[in-house]
């Protein structure tokens, strides 16, 4: 489990100076619109200055392989209208609607009691698991899904419909859940299978939850948008990971 680095000024220095060298190098890769890249260095600096590369690291590898996976199948989703706007250029508040939360995770962990550090960064990797489990459930379920039906009433809806599921990408939320825990467990954010069971357990059902939000409460509030729903998911995740670490013992 990763020690929280020392916060003093020198290092969110070095945080906002290799954001920055950082941003300005990868500004060219089509993964965010201009605003985009400018939020997620923000966001790549709090992460940095609060816990050191491996959070910087996360929140990449969270962006690269949920870019990744969007990417799939693009021509085919465009041309049915269900790909994601602006040729899946994720913008300030897709940065934010994914890591608000974990990023608040991160910033208060540091300076938290010693003994609630590890659940913290518990839940802040369940944030992340959850919102890859979204990604790809989402992304590969629009473009593979055979039956998509609403979760609600389990009657047929096209794809793309908010709250709809398939097996397919139930199947892909899976891999997305487990994808990230590997990936936060190899930067030592987890301290076992135990860790990633609880990490997998709480992203998946953070996910169906916002399916069955999607299918309920934003079909009727039109106010509640897309990342806001997310924002919701990824703290329903964190909550959801601490519940687990309180109820089993060990």
């Amino acid at each position: 489990m990763p020690v929280p680095p020392p916060q003093d000024l020198h290092h969110w220095l070095l945080a906002l100076a290799l954001n920055g060298l950082l941003i300005a190098l990868a500004q060219r890769a089509p993964l965010l619109t201009p605003s985009g890249w400018i939020h997620a260095g923000i966001l790549g600096t709090l992460l940095w200055g609060a816990l050191g590369w491996r959070g910087w690291l996360a929140v990449v590898a969270y962006l690269a392989l949920g870019s990744l996976v969007t990417r799939l199948g693009l021509k085919e989703k465009s041309a049915r209208g269900l790909a994601e706007g602006r040729g899946g250029r994720r913008g300030p508040e897709n940065v934010w609607g994914s890591a608000m939360v974990g990023c608040a995770l991160a910033l208060v962990a540091p300076h938290a009691p010693r003994a609630t550090v590890a659940p913290l960064l518990l839940a802040f990797a369940a944030s992340f698991s959850a919102k890859l489990a979204d990604t790809f459930g989402s992304e590969i379920g629009k473009r593979w899904g055979r039956r998509t039906v609403l979760i609600t009433t389990l009657r047929p809806v096209p794809p793309g419909t908010e709250g709809a599921v398939s097996l397919e990408g139930t199947a892909a939320s899976l891999i997305g859940a487990v994808l990230m825990g590997l990936v936060l467990g190899g930067l030592g954010f987890l301290r076992g299978s135990a860790d990633l069971a609880v990490v997998v357990a709480a992203g998946m059902a953070a996910t169906l939850l916002e399916s069955l939000v999607g299918a309920t409460l934003q079909r009727r509030w039109r106010w509640l948008s897309n990342e806001l729903v997310n924002g919701l998911q990824t703290l329903l995740a964190a909550l959801l990971a601490l519940a687990l670490v309180w109820l089993i013992p060990g």
